[in-house]
């Protein structure tokens, strides 16, 4: 099926795939590692797999964009976030070939993320990308990648546990700039992702009976939402639609920037400005969210309910959420104290009852006798 031949110093081989000729550099002189390479290349062929040499033109960058391009298609709205992921694994692995990307690289790559600094969990969010990329290529047709190596994952033990006391969130407030104030107001209250507040336009907004909509595909879960807005909230949409209507400027959206000609998109110098000025210390947007789930449920409102107002869709990340902080353990042992003092007082009326009993028996028996 195939030959074997030199040139220079340099043993090549040759050999066919469905009358395709396959020529192949052993980038070696001794002719026992061609007669080898030529025997494995064969038994690709006669098990109808296709050669090697097909997976090694194969590199990491091809694999990447059409990564990208299946974002892009089917229009994921985490592709900002991937697309981050893959600029930092080209650090190490652009101009990999495909068959070159196995474990050792992959810990090689872990250990230089960590040396940078980078979190565990988005370390693993990078992986996750380069997974999905290989596997990929696996199930194309032709296949382009012949095997996915084992990519080991890390523990993520880096959850942030962030959120806001109602009095940090209104010293934040005042020490932001006007535009922001009810853009942070609304995020406080409902948990919403910052996107979602951003995007959010007065199309969804039914001022009339006090509810904001995001339809089905406009949320990260692709779940339809509904808000009923409190009288706070009402207010800030009131004064939202005002501000609108004195500007002129009749965009569409219900918290625009500062210069009020579109949404509110980069604002985390005046964010960290005013977490500065408010003496709260570093606080995250996100931080909003990890807050309303906690108040809601603190609130009384029923959990499932609480997750239909924040968009969560799992029961584990909700959980996740409904942070615990020190005030909740100081209430548990205060109502713990007052539930025994109770069972204390129970056992003393008890104990009081048995005692009378125990009189009035003895009475009896002095007596009888």
């Amino acid at each position: 099926m195939g030959t074997i031949y030199k040139r220079g110093n340099t043993y090549w081989i040759q050999y066919y795939r469905n009358g395709k000729p396959y020529r192949e550099s052993t980038q070696g002189s001794k002719e026992v590692d061609a007669k080898r390479l030529l025997k494995k290349r064969e038994g690709e062929i006669s098990e109808g797999k296709l050669p090697g040499i097909y997976f090694d033109r194969v590199r990491f960058d091809e694999l990447a964009e059409d990564l990208l391009r299946d974002y892009r298609i089917n229009q994921k709205k985490s592709l900002v976030r991937v697309n981050r992921g893959i600029e930092h694994l080209k650090g190490h692995f652009e101009g990999f070939k495909a068959t070159q990307i196995n474990t050792p690289h992959i810990q090689s790559y872990i250990e230089t993320r960590q040396d940078e600094g980078a979190a565990n969990a988005t370390i693993n969010r990078e992986l996750s990308a380069l997974k999905r990329m290989l596997n990929m290529g696996a199930r194309q047709t032709p296949p382009k990648v012949d095997r996915v190596p084992y990519i080991p994952m890390l523990k993520e033990n880096n959850t942030r546990k962030g959120f806001f006391e109602h009095g940090d969130f209104l010293a934040l407030k005042d020490a932001l700039p006007d535009y922001l104030k009810g853009f942070v107001t609304f995020a406080y209250k409902t948990g919403w992702r910052v996107s979602e507040v951003s995007n959010l336009t007065w199309n969804q907004v039914d001022r009339d009976q006090g509810i904001v909509r995001l339809e089905t595909g406009e949320t990260k879960n692709d779940e339809a939402r509904t808000v009923y807005l409190d009288e706070e909230l009402k207010e800030v949409f009131a004064n939202q639609w005002e501000s609108r209507r004195k500007s002129g400027k009749l965009i569409p959206y219900v918290f625009p920037n500062k210069e009020g000609k579109d949404r509110i998109k980069d604002f985390r110098g005046a964010w960290d400005k005013a977490c500065q000025d408010a003496d709260i210390g570093k606080r995250l947007f996100h931080d909003f969210r990890r807050t309303a789930i906690r108040n809601m449920v603190r609130a009384g409102i029923p959990e499932r309910v609480a997750m239909m107002v924040s968009g969560h869709k799992t029961r584990s990340v909700f959980d996740r959420y409904n942070i615990v902080n020190d005030t909740d353990l100081r209430m548990a042992a205060q109502r713990q104290e007052e539930y025994l003092k109770i069972q204390n007082k129970h056992k003393t009326a008890t104990i009081s009852k048995i005692d009378k009993k125990r009189g009035f028996k003895q009475n009896a028996q002095a007596l009888n006798g």
